[in-house]
């Protein structure tokens, strides 16, 4: 699951850590090569790999591997990926919109396929639901970056549009070109974020009750498990006493 949730890492098992974290790394270096063959190899001249670089350090990812996904695509190696979507519906009626790079769009889709299909969902087709999400840019920080009126007043200054706190994290919302104008301003007070990337913004959540976020939760784990799903957005909402039962 991506963006600033808090209920990020919710389905995840004790032991299983490693697993998702090689598998992290995995997806991780992938968006850094892509972001390298599409543009320049220098993340100064490169916006979008400097965003796949400033997530890949968020996640401790070490120095050597991001250096190694920049030389693939330097040199030319590896495979060459195909950014695709998909859209669809998860238990209570949530709207989900899953991103994926992949060498293999069969493969993906059948597997996006079944995920759904799996738990409670119905795969749509192309713009079933993102209508009601709004494009927007996302940068992240986490709750020890400043209270939310420094936060606020930061984002403010630097030209962003929303944000969004909670104990945990800062998420800053800002127009698609402002993007990284905006992050590198922000990086003047609040030092380097968590997270810059391009997200889809929910224009309406729909709230979902215990069994329906069991379930919900179930399907965004399966799908946020699969080597080419990038990120899974949702117009979910869960009440903080149902999180508490499945947490």
């Amino acid at each position: 699951m991506a963006g600033h949730s808090k209920f990020k890492n919710i389905m995840h098992r004790k032991g299983a850590q490693d697993k998702k974290r090689s598998a992290q790394f995995s997806k991780l270096s992938r968006e850094i090569t892509v972001a390298a063959k599409m543009g320049m190899p220098d993340p100064d001249m490169n916006p979008r790999l400097r965003a796949a670089v400033n997530a890949a350090k968020a996640q401790s990812m070490p120095k050597d591997n991001i250096q190694r996904a920049i030389d693939k695509a330097s040199k030319g190696d590896g495979e060459n990926y195909e950014e695709v979507r998909y859209e669809g519906y998860g238990p209570g009626g949530v709207a989900l919109i899953v991103e994926a790079l992949t060498d293999n769009r069969n493969r993906t889709a059948t597997n996006v396929r079944t995920a759904f299909a799996k738990n409670g969902g119905n795969l749509g087709a192309s713009g079933a639901v993102s209508h009601g999400f709004d494009r927007l840019g996302l940068i992240e920080y986490p709750g020890k970056a400043g209270d939310e009126d420094t936060v606020l007043e930061a984002a403010i200054e630097a030209g962003a549009d929303d944000v969004e706190s909670d104990e945990d994290s800062h998420a800053i919302w800002v127009a698609v070109e402002n993007l990284h104008p905006v992050a590198r301003e922000l990086e003047k007070t609040l030092g380097e974020a968590e997270g810059v990337k391009l997200a889809w913004k929910p224009g309406l959540k729909v709230e979902v009750d215990e069994a329906a976020a069991t379930t919900l939760l179930k399907l965004i784990d399966v799908l946020d498990d699969d080597d080419d799903v990038q990120a899974v957005w949702g117009n979910y909402e869960i009440p903080d006493d149902v999180m508490e039962k499945l947490g």
